[in-house]
């Protein structure tokens, strides 16, 4: 366990990865521009009241002559995280490294970490804390993860025990291979009536992946985003027959269809948000996956 938090912590350096020529195989279905432009129409909604916060997401496309179990193990290795999972479902395979638990349910123990707030890692430790402090102190990135959590512990009163809520860890900083977040913990204990069932479909769809609130963010998705997400932002994990179960969100994930292979990740744009900045994070979440389609 220790030898893997340490892969996960170091920073992986290297050429930067950004989504932008045809040449290195590399398609996407929103350039910058168009991002740019939609990110602002979201900070109008936000401005007359529609939404607090909304996930816009681009969608990357790929070409790979590699076996889509090749690319998962390239994936796991470039991209170590808490949840890994490939699924072969005879027409495609979903491979995936995600890092944000969705929703686990142990006996009667619930809990849910949301994840809200990025930085790119550093060349090296020192510059790791500087944007891991900067990442702290940034007002817009603390305003985001606040409203996040608050979803997060209403979603959890509705199925906990009253009384039983609680953030056993707030704002903590988390590291993996290209980025860093901000990540929280909120428990409580499961009323006796529910089942693992009842506990996923209050946490779906996840408030990180579409917004504030929830409904309105949606609509405001499916007018912006130029294709279905499938399974991003959807859910990875397990039922098991004892009641438990654990899930993740299916970021960090790939689509792979034989030689094609697809991409997605998003960024919350806020009434703060500056539109190019979020698509420089949107390139830091892709490092990785491009990474393992490019290697292997």
């Amino acid at each position: 366990m220790e030898e893997i938090e340490s892969k996960i912590k170091k920073p992986v350096s290297g050429d930067e990865v950004l989504i932008k020529t045809s040449a290195d195989k590399i398609k996407t279905n929103m350039k910058k521009e168009e991002f740019i432009s939609k990110a602002e129409k979201v900070k109008e909604n936000i401005k007359d009241g529609n939404v607090l916060q909304t996930v816009l997401s681009i969608r990357v496309y790929m070409e790979s002559t590699s076996h889509p179990f090749a690319l998962y193990r390239k994936l796991r290795q470039v991209n170590p995280s808490a949840y890994l999972f490939y699924f072969n479902l005879g027409d495609y395979q979903v491979a995936g490294s995600s890092p944000e638990m969705l929703v686990e349910l142990r006996n009667s123990n619930v809990s849910t970490c949301p994840i809200a707030g990025t930085r790119p890692r550093g060349k090296d430790e020192a510059e790791d804390l500087k944007l891991a402090n900067e990442l702290l102190n940034d007002k817009k990135e603390r305003s985001e993860h606040i409203m996040l959590v608050d979803l997060g512990k209403s979603d959890m009163a509705n199925i906990s025990e009253p009384g039983t809520v609680t953030v056993a860890e707030f704002m903590k900083v988390k590291f993996y291979s290209y980025i860093m977040h901000l990540v929280s913990r909120i428990e409580g204990i499961k009323k006796k009536e529910l089942d693992m069932f009842s506990v996923l479909c209050s946490f779906l769809p996840a408030g990180t992946l579409s917004g504030v609130p929830r409904i309105r963010a949606m609509e405001i998705i499916d007018e912006l985003e130029l294709s279905r997400r499938g399974i991003y932002g959807g859910a990875a994990g397990y039922f098991g027959f004892d009641g438990d179960m654990d899930m993740c969100i299916a970021i960090r994930t790939m689509i792979i269809r034989e030689r094609n292979v697809i991409l997605q990740a998003g960024a919350g744009i806020v009434a703060d948000s500056v539109p190019e900045k979020e698509y420089d994070e949107i390139n830091n979440k892709l490092k990785a996956m491009i990474k393992a389609v490019r290697d292997e």
